[in-house]
């Protein structure tokens, strides 16, 4: 009788285990909503839910294109450097131009730039590391020398830009619905598309893909310009909510990015991850610099419990690979 019961309760923690290490990202996710909600009252609010969708909106968007990258086995360090130079360019050219017309030439210049290391990785086999580091200065210095080192203020002739920044429909904002536009358009195509599974295919087995006569230089060519599209949304986001295009906005939020992507699950060398527990590790990043400022605890601990999720998830992802 004693070993029968034993044998249920081993065969349960065994089934609970399989689900935690199966399931981690989901896990991770309602373990930081169950903390946040015990430690303030306030966390469920409309007002702090807004709050915190508005402020991950734009790494979220980034994220999706990173996403794409990481599939691939690649990674791309320009993002945040992409977004200073696209949020730049938005109050350069909103200078002399219609609205319509600055956000179009602002997306573009980020596709410019992702292209660029699309084309250093896919074209010249340059490692995406050097690539984007590459393009990452060339962005920040570009920002800069448009701007002479100042912030550019949104006049009057951007005020739709600056309303759809703090605007908003049945509560939530309009930055939210982009994000959110974003997360279903790459769910549908990494689920639903053949460009999505070659994707994932190039990351698992590349040289399979390559020997069965697939060219894979336009889709690695193809998700860095999608990457650097996705960080001039990301860009117009924050001038959008600012007022003002600076050129020292996004440093570091290529780190934010992709410690959203490895904590969602992707794997860094590629062929694994979805959208949804990617944007599950953008939440999961919100909801910690969301709790620490409803407990008024200084950014720097931040840092320190991000590094400590990174290395639990990505030491589950481990111990999956081993036992799957």
């Amino acid at each position: 009788m004693t070993n029968k019961l034993n044998m249920k309760i081993s065969g349960i923690l065994k089934k609970a285990g399989q689900f935690l290490i199966e399931y981690n990202t989901l896990v991770i996710f309602l373990v930081m909503v169950l903390i946040s909600s015990l430690f303030s009252d306030v966390f469920f609010s409309h007002t702090n839910i807004t709050n915190l969708l508005r402020q991950v909106s734009g790494i979220g968007i980034i994220s999706m294109g990173m996403l794409l990258v990481i599939l691939t086995g690649g990674i791309d360090l320009s993002v945040g450097s992409v977004v200073a130079l696209t949020s730049v360019l938005c109050g350069y050219f909103l200078q002399f131009m219609p609205l319509p017309v600055a956000l179009a030439c602002s997306v573009i210049a980020g596709i410019v730039v992702g292209s660029f290391s699309g084309y250093l990785v896919s074209v010249h086999r340059m490692a995406p590391f050097i690539a984007t580091l590459a393009a990452m200065t060339i962005a920040r210095g570009a920002g800069f020398i448009i701007s002479k080192g100042s912030p550019i203020i949104i006049e009057s002739s951007g005020s739709g830009l600056t309303s759809f920044g703090t605007g908003s429909i049945l509560g939530i904002p309009y930055p939210v619905f982009l994000m959110f536009a974003i997360f279903f358009l790459v769910f549908f195509i990494l689920k639903y598309t053949v460009f999505g599974r070659l994707i994932i295919a190039i990351g698992s087995n590349e040289e399979a893909v390559r020997l069965s006569g697939i060219k894979l230089k336009r889709y690695k060519f193809a998700v860095y310009g999608i990457t650097g599209g996705f960080a001039a949304l990301a860009g117009i986001i924050s001038t959008s909510r600012t007022g003002v295009g600076s050129p020292i906005i996004g440093v570091g939020l290529e780190l934010d990015v992709i410690a959203a992507v490895v904590i969602g699950g992707a794997s860094l060398s590629g062929g694994k991850g979805t959208a949804l527990n990617t944007m599950l590790g953008v939440l999961i990043l919100g909801i910690i610099g969301n709790l620490m400022n409803l407990q008024n605890v200084p950014a720097y601990p931040q840092q320190v419990i991000k590094g400590l999720i990174i290395i639990a998830a990505v030491l589950m992802q481990g111990y999956k690979s081993r036992t799957s």
